[in-house]
Order: structure tokens, then C-alpha cells, then sequence
């Protein structure tokens, strides 16, 4: 019990900015990490859903419900996923050999490819949630982005071998991890192809896409994954699964 905590705590510290107990990083905290990964998408899935009551509670609609549900995983998560994914354009925009890709993924600085990316992301994000009529659905897409993650980073090569992804990798009960991931997965997958609708097999193919090519992506032009290149995945997928759910909801199915 002292190992999971220690790994919830960390978890939730690592990857979101709600406040948790000081955990020391070791690999006893490390070591179960992974399985509470999905625990921070509900708490996204769960303020998303909050926030719809509420805004339908007032009737707000239009551009400041959009804008709100768009910056509610940032506030929820810091943006750390954010921060990867313009780590990824950056290096990506670069259109250097992969060991100048890795290089720059490390490079503090900010540059002007990734702020270019961040102003279309958001301004896509923002424009999604505001043509989209809010479904049960969503609330889960946060919680499969981050467990497709999670297996992600157990089964697929690290492209450095060190780093942050790597050192949890490395320490993590892989057994228990993966079949904690596992049982996300899997319940995941379940409720979102039992909701009325479309839209949870459009959650579905989109994670699938997505996945699909984050492999191909990943090892094409970095030779693995990194912690930068697991927070691009999520950012990418959510983004894809938001787009899928507008799209299904304007076809005449």
C-alpha cells in the first residue's frame, strides 16, 4: 500500500498541478506510476463535465464556453503535455537528423515553429469545442489518450534511453502497470462503445489513427519515444477525437 500511494501521489504531482503530499523520486514512487496516469484524464473528463452543468446552469454558450472547456486541461494538467508537444514542432520543424531532433527536444528555449504551433492548436481546439454539442464521450477521451500513453511508453523503444519517460519506464512494476492499463483500456473502450450514438466509435477511431501514427512518427524521425514525444501523443489525440466527435455530429448517420 505505501508503494501505491507513493506512485499515486507522484503521478498526480508529475502530471497535473493539483496539490498532492511531497514524494520523494525514487524508484519506489516510480515504480507503479504509470497505472494512475488514466486518473488524471478523469479529473480532466470530470472538470470538463463540471464545467458543462455549470455553463448550462448560467447559459453561457459560444465563444466563452469554448474557450473555457479548451483551457481547462491546461489548468488541470499545467500544460506539461502542452510543453511536449511544442518541444515536438520545434524539433520536427527543424527538419534535422534525429540525434539534432533529440537535441532540441532538450533545449529549454522556446521556438518561433513552436509558438506557431501552440496559436494553431488552441485556436483549433477553441473552434472544436465550440461547434461541438458537449457528449459523454468527451469525458473519457482524457483518460484514453493518457493510458494509450501509458503502454506506449512500457512497450515501445525509448529513443534516448535516459530522460524522464525513460526513468519511469525503467523502475515501473511492468507487470502490474501494464495490466492496470490494461483494464483502463478496456473499460474505457467499453463505455465508449456502449453510449448512444456515434460518437464513441468516433472517440475510438481516432484514438486508433492516432496511435497508429504516433508509432510511425515517433520512430521514423526520433528512432523511439521521449517524455516531449508522449506529451505530442496526448495533445494530438485529444485533439483528433474532438474533431471526430464535431464530425460525427454533422454527418446525417
Amino acid at each position: 500500500m505505501g508503494k501505491l500511494w507513493k506512485s499515486f501521489t507522484l503521478a498526480t504531482a508529475m502530471y497535473s498541478a493539483l496539490p498532492t503530499p511531497r514524494t520523494d523520486w525514487d524508484n519506489d514512487s516510480m515504480a507503479y506510476a504509470f497505472c494512475f496516469f488514466p486518473w488524471v484524464g478523469l479529473v480532466v473528463g470530470g472538470a470538463e463535465l463540471l464545467w458543462w452543468k455549470l455553463a448550462g446552469w448560467l447559459e453561457i454558450g459560444g465563444l466563452l464556453f469554448a474557450a473555457v472547456a479548451a483551457l481547462l486541461p491546461l489548468l488541470v494538467t499545467g500544460g506539461i503535455h502542452l510543453d511536449g508537444f511544442l518541444d515536438v514542432a520545434d524539433a520536427r520543424s527543424s527538419h534535422q537528423s534525429r540525434a539534432r531532433k533529440l537535441e532540441i527536444l532538450k533545449d529549454s528555449h522556446v521556438g518561433a515553429f513552436a509558438v506557431i504551433a501552440m496559436g494553431c492548436y488552441l485556436l483549433l481546439y477553441t473552434a472544436l469545442w465550440s461547434a461541438v454539442t458537449p457528449h459523454p464521450a468527451l469525458i473519457l477521451v482524457p483518460v484514453l489518450s493518457r493510458t494509450l500513453s501509458g503502454l506506449a511508453a512500457i512497450h515501445w523503444k525509448n529513443a534516448r534511453g535516459s530522460g524522464m519517460l525513460a526513468s519511469f519506464s525503467q523502475a515501473s512494476a511492468l507487470r502490474a502497470n501494464r495490466v492496470t492499463l490494461l483494464v483502463w483500456l478496456f473499460t474505457a473502450a467499453l463505455a465508449l462503445g456502449c453510449l448512444p450514438g456515434w460518437e464513441g466509435i468516433a472517440v475510438l477511431a481516432a484514438a486508433l489513427l492516432s496511435v497508429l501514427y504516433y508509432r510511425f512518427m515517433s520512430h521514423r524521425e526520433f528512432g523511439g519515444i521521449t517524455g516531449d514525444l508522449a506529451g505530442w501523443f496526448v495533445q494530438v489525440m485529444e485533439l483528433a477525437a474532438l474533431a471526430a466527435v464535431v464530425l460525427v455530429q454533422r454527418l446525417p448517420l
